[in-house]
């Protein structure tokens, strides 16, 4: 047919698994998700009948937690290990911000010192200038 785009697969936010689909792809039993969602381990969307429907994140959080309690650890260290592993994330992606925020400082700044000297690149230390020819360049240390 004319007009009509072929269909993307959904993404890994789309909440279109149900219940027995995601517990399938996760391997557990449906009521172990549902037991996981009272715990609040897992926050599936819901339709407007109020049935649940998970995404691919869901399914891949699942397997992790899974995984995790087959290694033994207990629902509390899970819960914990989840949480640190969220935290590590938002910080990690604070530190990508902050990153590139500094980058783009630092090129203003070379960019505006090269705009005050004309065209020579700024120097490395701000507070030495370039010595002219036959000149030294004496480094002073305070004392402690």
């Amino acid at each position: 047919m004319a007009g009509r785009r072929p269909l993307e697969p959904p993404g890994p936010d789309s909440a279109v698994y149900v219940i027995s689909i995601a517990a399938e792809l996760s391997g557990l039993h449906p009521q172990t998700l549902r037991t996981y969602e009272r715990m609040g381990l897992i926050t599936p969307g819901r339709t407007g009948g109020g049935g649940r429907r998970y995404t691919h994140r869901d399914v891949e959080l699942l397997r992790e937690i899974s995984d995790l309690t087959a290694a033994g650890i207990g629902i509390e260290g899970v819960r914990r290990i989840l949480d640190l592993e969220h935290r590590i994330a938002a910080l990690v992606q604070r530190n990508d911000e902050l990153q590139a925020e500094l980058a783009a400082t630092r090129e203003a700044l070379r960019q505006a010192a090269i705009a005050r000297r004309g065209d020579t690149p700024p120097n490395k230390l701000p507070a030495v200038r370039q010595p002219e020819p036959g000149q030294s360049v004496v480094v002073w240390r305070r004392g402690r």
